[in-house]
């Protein structure tokens, strides 16, 4: 008896520390900023809280405003998204481009070659859609879209919101 115990009680505990492994490799497919280097972009506001909001309403929008302050031209080389439920598109002088979203989940793809030149601004469209998760998609949420440069310097921009159904 005292066997049979020993052997279910470290089976538990493998099975605990797998499904902690497990938890912290699924987590690795998010857009995460691989570098430390601080974008030569600058946003008018790089966070916006929407509150609360309701799946019913559908979509929620919000356009940010990213600026060069640099004396050099800046190339937007990558524009992605950290889930799929949130989409991006650059509106730029000849049009909009997009959509941008989470890598390996559809979309235009993340790549783009955007010039922004000294002192020029851009606006850069977020969509949330708090149905894309169903029912369990309730609560706060917490998304971002990474604006990368070609240097590789990254301007990420938040949204919040609490969704209710």
């Amino acid at each position: 008896m005292e066997k049979k115990t020993l052997l279910i009680l470290a089976l538990v505990v493998a099975g605990a520390a797998g499904l902690l492994w497990w938890g912290n490799a699924s987590t690795s497919g998010n857009v995460e900023v691989s570098d430390n280097l601080a974008s030569a972009l600058v946003a008018g506001e790089d966070k916006y809280d929407f509150g609360t909001i309701s799946m019913a309403d559908g979509n929620a929008e919000k356009i940010f405003s990213i600026t060069n302050p640099t004396n050099e031209d800046i190339v937007v080389k990558r524009i992605v998204t950290s889930c799929m439920c949130t989409t991006a598109y650059l509106n730029t002088a000849q049009g909009e481009k997009g959509p941008f979203g989470m890598p390996g989940h559809g979309g235009a793809g993340a790549a783009i070659s955007e010039i922004i030149k000294p002192g020029e601004n851009r606006e850069i469209k977020v969509v949330y859609d708090p149905n894309a998760h169903g029912p369990a998609g309730i609560g706060r949420i917490e998304r971002y879209v990474d604006v990368t440069e070609s240097s590789g310097a990254t301007l990420r921009l938040q949204i919040n919101a609490m969704v209710k159904p």
